[in-house]
């Protein structure tokens, strides 16, 4: 028996989904993990010196039925090299029989399935009328973070902080082209940022606070999104203290999500975690409780997400008949 597996390059899944398709599959993905519909072992890490590592995300999905892996790497120093920072691939198998029905670039899933994640969850956290919108860190998960919340809030206004100078400027002026009726301001500290901002996403590598509670207005959301590893940390953990904290996945955040730090350090007990997202989207744990509390989604990636979403991809490409066959056996 011949077996053929189909290669989506990067420019493939461009050309097949966008962040707002992506919601809604994220938003499925999580629910199913509420129900006990999946299964996702813990990402096994390789590390490597200055910095660098591997990591290995396997998951599976019920409904509809997918199982996979995603393959990617951290490699700080790349950039130097003209080469992105992480990279990754994911391999999709079909769960009845292990044959290999995909390979995929994985860099961008990575991407769409985390700001997706995030719009879900500040959909189901976040005050309804939220209007503002502050960006901390203007890298590569900005542009999609932007697209996504946009997706789900009528937003009015966008602050944007980046590390460089002049790097928020230039992703406002970016994005004013695709989302010209929003006012896209670049702050020059995140403090400016972060004041009066409704909705707050933080997209740094950072292994120390840089979001101050005093900055962070009554009523508030803030997706925590660049803390997924041991050690990364963006976040006053006063502000874990006042707020209601809601987690992707009890273990990983405990272990690597913006609650590690804290925890490993007496800041935060893992007994005040309010619910997984999941247990917020199936009604089984309320969300927010009044128009003034804080609250806190402790976003690390999530291998279902990265499956749920690859197998989505897959779903469109055999409809429009887009990448390249290969024999594999």
């Amino acid at each position: 028996m011949t077996v053929k597996t189909l290669l989506l390059t990067r420019r493939d899944v461009e050309g097949l989904i966008d962040v707002r398709a992506s919601i809604p599959v994220i938003r499925h993905a999580l629910i199913a993990m509420a129900r006990g519909q999946t299964q996702m072992p813990p990402k096994l890490y390789l590390r490597l010196p200055r910095g660098r590592d591997f990591r290995a995300m396997p998951a599976f999905l019920r409904r509809p039925p997918a199982a996979g892996v995603k393959w990617v790497n951290v490699h700080p120093d790349n950039p130097r090299r003209g080469l992105p920072t992480v990279m990754a691939v994911i391999v999709l198998n079909d769960p009845a029989t292990g044959v290999p029905v995909a390979v995929m670039d994985g860099l961008l899933i990575t991407k769409l399935r985390t700001a997706a994640a995030a719009a879900v969850a500040a959909k189901a956290l976040a005050r309804p009328n939220s209007r503002t919108l502050a960006i901390v860190g203007s890298g590569a998960q900005a542009d999609a973070q932007l697209l996504a919340h946009a997706a789900v809030f009528r937003l009015s206004r966008a602050q944007v902080w980046g590390y460089r100078p002049g790097e928020a400027a230039a992703f406002c002026r970016r994005m004013r082209r695709l989302l010209p009726r929003i006012a896209l301001e670049p702050a020059a500290t995140i403090e400016r940022c972060v004041r009066g901002a409704d909705i707050i996403v933080t997209l740094t590598p950072s292994r120390h606070p840089l979001v101050a509670r005093a900055w962070v207005a009554p009523g508030a959301h803030i997706n925590a999104v660049g803390a997924d590893a041991p050690g990364k940390q963006e976040l006053d953990p006063a502000i874990l203290k006042s707020a209601i904290v809601v987690v992707d996945h009890l273990e990983q955040a405990i272990h690597a999500g913006e609650i590690n730090v804290p925890v490993r350090r007496g800041q935060f007990s893992p007994r005040r975690i309010h619910a997984t997202l999941g247990e917020v989207l199936i009604g089984r744990t309320p969300g927010r409780r009044s128009a003034r509390e804080i609250t806190v989604f402790d976003s690390t990636g999530l291998a279902v997400h990265d499956v749920a979403l690859g197998a989505e991809v897959l779903r469109l490409a055999r409809l429009r008949k887009l990448g390249k066959n290969f024999q594999i056996f």
